[in-house]
This record gives structure tokens, C-alpha cells and sequence, in this order.
């Protein structure tokens, strides 16, 4: 898997989101909370993600979307890490569901722990 982050690699079907929503599970490691769902795609690809971020908690779309694209950067870089060994297909987004605003290096440990939960999760 390519360190790269394609539009088909993209969450943006309202019906899969919806049934993420619905019938996902999810796994937290605050301030990041990962909502996923086993499901299959047309195109060849093993997960599809989407990341946002609360309007309640950052009133400016600014910092709404300089942490979505935090989110998206780190997930980007660590995606061939845990995703190489998956056989099955999965739809994921990322929330993020702190108050502050978070540096590069803080978001980067969080989602590689959010990730190991959900590697040790799904291997049970």
C-alpha cells in the first residue's frame, strides 16, 4: 500500500456513511475516536476513510479544517503500517472529539494507538 491518499480512497458515499454511523463499531483513544465498518467496494480498495471535526467544539472552519487536514496527513503517512496485512475491506472515520486545537506530533501518536486498538479489535 502507496503512502498516497487517492479520491477512490476517499469516504464519500452518503449511504455508506449513514451505515457506518448505524451499524459501525468504533474504538477511542482521546482526542480520536475511529468509527468503522466491514463492508465491500466496487473498486479495488481496502478502506475507504473520511475524517471530521466537531462544529460545536471549533467555531471557525479555519481550525475545523486545519485539523482535518492534521488528520488526514498522519493517516496518509501510517496507512501502509497497519492496513498492509488486511484482507477484508473497511469503511473509517476518523473524529476527532478533543477541545483544543492539537499539534502534528500529538495527532500522530494518538492515531497510532487508535489504530493498534483497532488492529487488536479486529484480530480477536
Amino acid at each position: 500500500m502507496s503512502t498516497s491518499y487517492p479520491k477512490k480512497e476517499k469516504l464519500k458515499s452518503k449511504k455508506v456513511i449513514e451505515q457506518l454511523f448505524d451499524e459501525g463499531q468504533s474504538v477511542s483513544a482521546f482526542p480520536l475516536r475511529l468509527v468503522y465498518l466491514q463492508t465491500t467496494f466496487d473498486d479495488n480498495v481496502i478502506a475507504k476513510t473520511g475524517v471530521s471535526v466537531s462544529k460545536r467544539n471549533f467555531k471557525t472552519a479555519v481550525d475545523r479544517n486545519r485539523i482535518k487536514r492534521l488528520l488526514r496527513e498522519v493517516y496518509r503517512l501510517n496507512k501502509a503500517v497497519y492496513f498492509n496485512n488486511i484482507t477484508t475491506q473497511y469503511a473509517f472515520m476518523i473524529l476527532y472529539i478533543g477541545k483544543e486545537k492539537p499539534s502534528l506530533t500529538q495527532i500522530e501518536s494518538r492515531m497510532k494507538h487508535l489504530f493498534e486498538k483497532f488492529s487488536n479489535k479486529v484480530s480477536e
